[in-house]
């Protein structure tokens, strides 16, 4: 059976953490993707035979760690799916991002673009997609010029986050692709997760402890 962190299972749903660099479903590359990960861990488990079905409701980046939720039946993968279009679905980051951030809160409002590559750009006009995210720091760390930060993402666009912060000239720790080429982990994790369960209707938290190591270790 899969080594899968399993914070929450039921006929409806189950919810795990996701490693950082495991893809949360397959791509062209073929390595292992954690949509794969629960389908043979449910298989497995309860003894299924034929294919399982695990519904992808939403996703985070490769080298992003922390709580999915995914569908056991195609019900519930459209109730949290409208979950999420309304925004009823609510995820909390933590990030480490690198100089130190000024203010205790704050909250960035851009519009975001792709440009040929495929990475996410901010646009200073109205043009391309609405991003806002809502920030608190929870700690700074003088020495490293680094501050850890919780972040309420409002919108869920691409690399949005990393984006919005990099082009603050506040780029995220260990981000390879708007940051500096240091080789080490990116310092974002999704750690919270709240919802309301597709079919008892009942108010679901979820919440993990930051990880270890890299730049986490900068604020034990």
């Amino acid at each position: 059976m899969n080594k899968l962190e399993v914070l929450y299972e039921d006929n409806h749903l189950i919810v795990v953490c996701k490693p950082c660099n495991i893809l949360s479903q397959g791509d062209s590359t073929g390595d292992m993707d954690l949509l794969t990960m629960v389908k043979e861990y449910i298989k497995e488990k309860y003894n299924k035979p034929g294919n399982v079905y695990i519904g992808l409701v939403h996703r985070l980046d490769r080298p992003v760690s922390g709580i999915m939720v995914f569908a056991r039946t195609s019900k519930a993968a459209s109730r949290l799916s409208e979950q999420i279009r309304l925004k009823q679905m609510k995820k909390t980051y933590a990030a480490i991002v690198s100089s130190i951030l000024p203010e205790d809160t704050g909250e960035f409002i851009d519009y975001l673009m792709k440009d040929v590559r495929g990475n996410s750009i901010v646009v200073s006009k109205e043009v391309g997609k609405y991003a806002e995210l809502h920030y608190k720091v929870l700690e700074r760390n003088l020495l490293k010029n680094e501050t850890l930060v919780e972040i309420d993402l409002k919108t869920g666009r691409h690399h949005q986050i990393r984006v919005q912060f990099a082009s603050r000239g506040y780029s995220l720790c260990g981000d390879q692709r708007y940051g500096k080429m240091d080789k080490r982990q990116i310092a974002l994790c999704s750690y919270k997760l709240e919802f309301i369960h597709p079919v008892s209707k009942e108010p679901m938290f979820f919440q993990i402890e930051l990880p270890k190591g890299d730049y986490w270790d900068d604020f034990k």
